[in-house]
């Protein structure tokens, strides 16, 4: 599947892939530094989110195969590959079946392993808002918010809603497979997975996606692997601290 993806700057390739909800978007003033650093920037939106094409087929396999296509695409060597969340599962998918073409890995707050579903809250949000129904973003909104108290998650859904046509507003991610196939986010690798490329894990200390006792599973699969954990930040931790973010990121890399 063609994804829809920017490339900013010139010099060592970048891959940036988005969590679950999010989009390219959400990456762009941190894809605009990495570029100004010699690296060429591919901010992409994954299957079923922003501008890139809605399917019924959404899992770990069909969007490490994605990110297969964009390279082949774009001819690109020793990539540096970096995922938040759900687009870091993805990043490991794809190291452990194509690790001959990385150069380097970055993983962001979130661990190979099983986490069981945890966006009941936002998924009873979105199935509240009837577009039929609703006509403006502060409509949505105020639906929104009797379910979500958390400002920053209100405002990255709220990212996502666009004019489809003249009156009718929705959502940019492909709702209805996301809401049904939510289970798949969730799901460990293999327990034969290995991938020997440098990675850095990144966590944020007040989020407990990568807890102390992931390390173990997380060094049997990515012996080359080393974590640093930013202070002050939760899951979201490059919008949170984009300024500790981008330092390790950059040290990791050079």
């Amino acid at each position: 599947m063609k994804l829809f993806n920017r490339k900013l700057g010139h010099g060592q390739p970048l891959i940036i892939l988005h969590g679950l909800f999010g989009q390219s978007d959400n990456w762009n003033s941190l894809a605009r530094q990495f570029a100004e650093n010699n690296l060429e920037v591919y901010v992409v939106d994954q299957r079923n989110h922003g501008l890139s094409p809605h399917s019924d087929v959404w899992n770990y396999q069909a969007m490490s195969d994605d990110i297969l296509e964009l390279i082949n695409d774009n001819n690109l060597q020793q990539v540096v590959l970096l995922g938040h969340s759900m687009g870091g599962k993805t990043a490991m998918q794809f190291a452990i079946e194509h690790s001959e073409l990385l150069n380097k890995l970055i993983i962001v707050d979130i661990a190979p392993k099983y986490y069981k579903p945890h966006h009941q809250s936002v998924l009873q949000a979105l199935y509240a808002v009837d577009f039929n129904i609703v006509k403006t973003r502060r409509e949505v909104e105020d639906i929104l918010s009797l379910y979500i108290t958390d400002f920053g998650t209100k405002q990255f859904l709220l990212k996502n809603i666009y004019w489809k046509e003249n009156g009718q507003l929705d959502w940019r991610f492909n709702f209805k497979v996301i809401a049904q196939q939510i289970e798949n986010i969730g799901l460990a690798l293999t327990d034969d997975a290995n991938c020997d490329s440098p990675t850095l894990f990144i966590r944020g200390e007040k989020s407990n996606y990568i807890l102390d006792e992931d390390v173990n599973l997380i060094q049997q699969i990515f012996p080359r692997s080393m974590l640093e954990t930013i202070a002050g930040a939760g899951h979201w931790v490059h919008a949170e601290k984009p300024k500790e973010f981008f330092d390790c990121v950059m040290n990791f890399i050079k």
